[in-house]
């Protein structure tokens, strides 16, 4: 274990705790600026739609969200799935992202993020981000700006905009070479086991299973560091 020259986050349940996903509230938000209804859809008839097109190109399984490693931006699902229903709305594909999301899922910063990210500061190590989302990287970068207004995230890489999801070890290359670091110098910090510690681990980054804000059982890994609380990672990091 090295003393991290950078610590890259995921964003959902490690930077930011969301609330459980509500595609219908999501989309009743959306239908306000509908300026075209067709077939009258309500917002539960769209979602439903939505959720038989994403069972069907393997969206959302989080029994095998691992095994599916190129993204689908939301502005290509959502523009076929309003335009096939028959539904215009006055707003751009990136204020679809922005209303749907903030509607459906939102969320506030875990608890000790940002006396986390001051103490790497201090300690001059660097930050990033990468996320598995279909958001656009705006939104992502909107919502974590918004949350967390005092980071100093380098960048913010949303797999939207970069065809390949963790654990795909592309999008961890890619970050490597943004960073222009090599990846014993890296930290990765994040709460799904498959695409996150397998993911950076997979890819020579030593992975820190954060486990704070999640929902679901964790493995028992004796190869991974896992914490709970971000001041368990301060003092690790102290150690070194």
């Amino acid at each position: 274990m090295n003393k991290p020259k950078m610590i890259m986050f995921d964003y959902g349940q490690t930077l930011i705790r969301e609330a459980k996903f509500n595609g219908v509230r999501g989309t009743e938000a959306v239908l306000k600026y509908a300026v075209k209804n067709k077939y009258n859809k309500s917002a539960a008839e769209v979602q439903a739609y939505a959720d038989e097109l994403n069972k069907e190109i393997g969206r959302f399984d989080r029994t095998k969200i691992h095994l599916f490693q190129h993204e689908v931006p939301n502005h290509m699902f959502t523009k076929y799935l309003y335009e096939s229903l028959g539904i215009e709305v006055s707003l751009t594909p990136k204020e679809i992202d922005d209303v749907f999301w903030n509607a459906a899922a939102p969320g506030t910063p875990t608890d000790g993020i940002s006396e986390f990210l001051s103490f790497l500061k201090q300690n001059d190590i660097r930050t990033a981000v990468i996320s598995n989302i279909s958001f656009s990287g705006e939104a992502v970068r909107k919502r974590i700006n918004t949350l967390i207004p005092d980071n100093e995230f380098e960048f913010i890489l949303a797999t939207s905009e970069y065809l390949f999801r963790k654990p795909n070890r592309h999008i961890f290359d890619l970050a490597l070479e943004k960073a222009q670091l090599e990846s014993g110098d890296v930290w990765y910090v994040g709460d799904q086991y498959k695409c996150d510690i397998v993911g950076a681990r997979d890819a020579g980054i030593f992975p820190v299973w954060y486990t704070g804000a999640i929902d679901t059982q964790y493995y028992e890994d004796k190869e991974v560091l896992i914490v709970k609380e971000w001041n368990e990672l301060i003092e690790c990091i102290l150690k070194i």
